[in-house]
């Protein structure tokens, strides 16, 4: 499963607004909703983002695999 799918289903799982998580990223609605699905890239900053305003670590959306 992809990133952006995983916090999809975790804001939606949670009843969390897409709005509010995308201002409190500090990300336009219409593009944190493009990234959620799929259409425009997720950087690294932006999952910082979208995690500090879910109050998350970003590990839960990311596969971290130990060498």
């Amino acid at each position: 499963m992809k990133i952006y799918e995983k916090i999809r289903i975790y804001i939606d799982n949670n009843g969390f607004e897409h709005i509010n998580i995308a201002q409190k990223a500090g990300i336009s609605a219409v593009t944190f909703d493009e990234m959620l699905d799929g259409k425009i890239t997720l950087y690294a900053d932006d999952l910082r983002a979208i995690c500090l305003a879910l109050n998350v670590s970003p590990e839960m959306f990311v596969d971290v695999q130990s060498v």
